[in-house]
């Protein structure tokens, strides 16, 4: 099951996963859209790496690390971490809304698009 993080609840989520390691906030939007909005790291380290590009960067993640993945409006993330789930991944979340609602809840500085 993918857990369902809105990201007024990810520093909870971040915290009670500590014990599985330092979490990861993947970002699968294309490079333009990280360009245009993005988040800062509190607690958590940020990956960006395209949807399409996961399956081929796969390497580059690991499998017991907490990963909470982020897209534009929480779709594509949500595709992400089913996939990270299909392939073993122990602790994966979605972060809903995406940087839409990361804007709305958390940094209204952040460009909504």
């Amino acid at each position: 099951m993918i857990d369902q993080v809105q990201p007024s609840q990810l520093q909870d989520w971040v915290q009670a996963k500590q014990a599985q390691g330092p979490t990861v906030v993947l970002d699968v939007r294309e490079a333009w859209e990280l360009q245009t909005a993005s988040v800062r790291a509190e607690n958590f380290a940020f990956l960006h790496i395209p949807m399409s590009l996961v399956p081929a960067r796969l390497s580059e993640l690991n499998p017991e690390q907490p990963i909470a993945c982020l897209c534009h409006h929480g779709g594509r993330s949500m595709q992400v971490a089913a996939f990270l789930a299909q392939q073993g991944f122990t602790h994966v979340a979605n972060v809903a809304g995406g940087i839409h609602a990361w804007s709305a809840q958390i940094d209204p500085s952040v460009p909504q698009y």
